[in-house]
């Protein structure tokens, strides 16, 4: 079973990050053959300085590393090292409807919110589709909120298999993430970048604290019930066991618990759980140019799954020369 997924260097991976996605992907890699990229093209429709999208990529294999992606497992590459799948995402783009596009939850909720948009921005599921169709996955881990995406994917090998007559690319099917909540930021919303509203997994400890610290919660004195689906303790909940969280939350329906004392928790287990991994990030980070061959590597072992794939594509749309005997 080939596996596939990535994840944009945009900024520095926060916990919405590593409960959604990427502690997943690194249990995922006992399933089955393991592909994951960077995906520093789709990084682009947003980030227009190169020093920091760079360090943005590089920090993020260094955190993929740290949670315990074995690189002689699964397969770590930066995506622009794949110029592959841009010409891949050229020949998908022809036989994709424009109302496919439009329909896109992404982009419709980008233009909703007022922002400006480029036609990367609106081409993404192309490229998407392109990042998975060129190694012909099965399956592609998702939370919920992007089974669309995969669905989009699906239309468009579809389109391009009966375009030219050939199956040249398989169906993938998502893996949802059904079990994965979405994380809470600081201030009740959906933790995001775009929110300013999280916390980052290896950021200093100061920062950690004030950002725990500041988590929004309401004036219900101490000895008043809580309401025990607020972000605090959705977050709190996430290193918690299933009977510490049984028991935490008795106590804040009884009353008598409060919001600093959760906080003060959260921030030890935070601390906790996370020790170990800085510790094994800043391992990798001493080693300086093993990240790079790690990468490096990693494109390498792509490109020979991937190759044959475009290969296919093109021969199958008649770009260049036939092959003999064709």
């Amino acid at each position: 079973m080939r596996i596939l997924s990535g994840i944009q260097p945009s900024g520095e991976p926060h916990l919405g990050n590593y409960f959604g996605a990427m502690r997943q992907h690194v249990e995922l890699m006992a399933k089955g053959e393991a592909i994951y990229f960077l995906a520093d093209y789709h990084s682009m429709t947003s980030i227009r300085d190169a020093g920091e999208r760079r360090r943005y990529t590089r920090e993020l294999a260094l955190d993929y590393l740290a949670l315990g992606l074995d690189p002689e497992r699964a397969i770590l590459y930066r995506q622009s090292d794949l110029p592959e799948v841009c010409e891949l995402a050229w020949i998908l783009t022809t036989v994709t409807p424009m109302g496919l596009l439009e329909r896109a939850h992404s982009f419709k909720d980008k233009v909703a919110q007022g922002l400006a948009v480029n036609h990367g921005l609106f081409a993404y599921p192309v490229l998407m589709a392109a990042d998975i169709l060129i190694y012909n996955a099965d399956i592609v881990p998702v939370g919920q909120d992007q089974k669309q995406h995969l669905e989009m994917t699906r239309d468009i090998a579809g389109a391009f298999n009966h375009a030219y007559g050939r199956e040249v690319f398989k169906l993938p099917d998502p893996m949802i993430l059904e079990h994965v909540a979405v994380v809470p930021g600081t201030d009740g919303r959906k933790m995001s970048k775009s929110y300013g509203n999280t916390i980052r997994m290896f950021a200093p400890q100061g920062e950690i604290k004030k950002a725990v610290m500041g988590i929004v919660t309401d004036s219900t004195p101490v000895d008043q019930p809580k309401d025990v689906s607020a972000s605090l303790f959705q977050l709190w909940a996430l290193f918690a066991t299933e009977s510490e969280r049984a028991a935490l939350f008795a106590r804040a329906k009884a009353g008598g618990l409060g919001y600093g004392e959760v906080k003060k928790d959260l921030l030890a287990r935070i601390t906790a759980h996370f020790a170990p991994l800085r510790e094994r990030r800043a391992q990798w980070e001493q080693r300086g140019h093993d990240v790079e061959d790690v990468l490096r590597d990693g494109a390498r072992r792509a490109r020979e799954i991937a190759r044959p794939v475009l290969e296919a594509a093109r021969d199958a749309a008649g770009l260049g020369a036939a092959k003999a005997g064709a």
